[in-house]
C-alpha cells in the first residue's frame, strides 16, 4: 500500500486495550481514564480479520500495543492468530514489562518475534514517581528473563525527562545483556505536552560524557526510525529516535489501529477512518479494504509538533491511541 506521497505503508501498530497497571506521568492521569467497555473494544476475531485485510494491502509487520497489551486476557492466542495470517512476516510486542515474566513462555509458544519494554529509569524511587507504581523489580525481571532466553530481539525504550533518570544506568543494560537500549524524544501528545522534549543530541552528549564516543552502527536497522550506535564492550546497541529534532516523516511507513477500531494515520492528527462500525454492520472485505486504502492515501505529509495546536490535533492520551 502506497500513500499519497509514495510512502510504502507496511507496518501497523495494533492497540488491544486502553488499560494499564501503571500510571506514567506522560501517558495517563493518576486516577486513570474511564476504561473502555467490552463492547467498545475490538474482539480478537475482529482484530484478526482487519489484520488480514491490512496484509492484503501490503502490511508485513504488526506491533501489538496498549495501554498495556498484557492486560488483555488471552493475548498470546491473538498473537498466534495474527502470525498465521498469510503475508504477515513479523509480530512484535510493546510492553511495560510488569507482567512479561509471567507471560513469557506463552508469548514464545505463540511465535512472538520481538519485544520492546518501556523503562525510563533503574532508580526504584524515581520509577515509582514516574509510573506512580512500585513495580520496577517486576519490569526488570521480565527484561532479564526475555534477554536471557535468546528467543527473540529485546529492546528497551527510554524517554529522557530529567537528569535524575541517570540515563547511563539504563544504557548499561546493553553492556550486560543482549538488548538494544533506545532513547526516544518525548512526544507532545496528551499529557506529554506538559513535559520538555529533550533532543537526542543532548541525550547523546550525556552518554558520551559518561562512556566516551558513540560509534555509528552501519549494520541493518529495524522496523522503525532508530539510529543505532555502538559502544566497546557492550553486548547490545544504543539507539536514538528523534521524531522532533530530526523529523523523519518523509520515510514514515506506519499506521495505527486503536483498541476501538479507528485507523489512525499519523500520531499527531485525529485523521483516519472508523473501521469498527462498518465491520460490525456487515461490510464486505472489499468495502473495508476501500475504506482502509482511502484513509492511507490521505495520510498527512508530516507532523507539525513544532507549530500551534490546531482543531485537527489529537486530544486523547497516548494510552488511548496505542502509543
Amino acid at each position: 500500500m502506497v500513500d499519497g506521497l509514495g510512502r510504502n505503508i507496511d507496518y501497523i501498530r495494533v492497540s488491544v486495550t486502553d488499560r494499564c497497571q501503571l500510571r506514567c506521568v506522560y501517558c495517563m492521569p493518576e486516577e486513570g481514564v474511564p476504561s473502555l467497555t467490552h463492547q467498545e473494544i475490538l474482539r480478537f476475531d475482529e482484530i484478526t480479520r482487519l489484520c488480514a485485510l491490512f496484509a492484503q494491502l501490503g502490511v508485513r509487520k504488526v506491533k501489538v500495543t496498549g495501554g498495556e497489551p498484557l492486560c488483555r486476557k488471552g493475548l498470546p492466542h491473538l498473537i498466534q492468530q495474527i502470525k498465521a495470517i498469510p503475508g504477515i512476516d513479523q509480530v512484535t510486542l510493546t510492553t511495560n514489562g510488569v507482567e512479561l515474566a509471567r507471560s513469557w513462555d506463552a508469548l514464545c509458544q505463540a511465535g512472538l518475534d520481538g519485544v520492546n519494554v518501556s523503562l525510563d529509569t533503574l532508580d526504584r524511587d524515581l520509577y515509582a514517581r514516574l509510573t506512580r507504581r512500585d513495580r520496577l523489580s517486576d519490569a526488570l525481571e521480565g527484561v532479564r528473563l526475555a534477554a536471557a532466553s535468546g528467543q527473540m530481539p529485546v529492546k528497551i525504550n527510554c524517554v529522557p525527562m530529567t537528569r535524575e533518570q541517570l540515563l547511563w544506568d539504563v544504557a548499561e543494560l546493553a553492556r550486560d545483556l543482549p538488548v538494544h537500549v533506545r532513547f526516544i524524544e518525548m512526544m507532545p501528545v496528551g499529557l506529554g505536552k506538559d513535559f520538555l522534549s529533550i533532543p537526542a543530541a543532548e541525550t547523546r552528549a550525556v552518554l558520551e560524557e559518561h562512556f566516551g564516543p558513540l560509534f555509528p552502527d552501519e549494520g541493518p536497522k529495524g522496523n522503525g526510525p532508530a539510529e543505532y550506535c555502538l559502544l566497546p564492550g557492550f553486548r547490545g546497541r544504543i539507539g536514538f529516535i528523534s521524531a522532533l529534532s530530526h523529523k523523519f516523516c518523509q520515510d514514515c511507513n506506519r499506521v495505527r489501529l486503536t483498541a476501538t477500531g479507528f485507523l489512525k494515520t499519523c500520531l499527531q492528527f485525529s485523521h483516519g477512518a472508523d473501521l469498527r462500525e462498518p465491520l460490525r454492520a456487515g461490510a464486505s472485505d472489499q468495502e473495508l479494504l476501500a475504506r482502509m486504502a482511502a484513509a492511507i492515501r490521505a495520510k498527512p505529509s508530516a507532523h507539525h509538533f513544532d507549530g500551534p495546536f490546531t482543531q485537527e490535533d489529537e486530544r486523547r492520551n497516548m494510552s488511548q491511541i496505542g502509543g
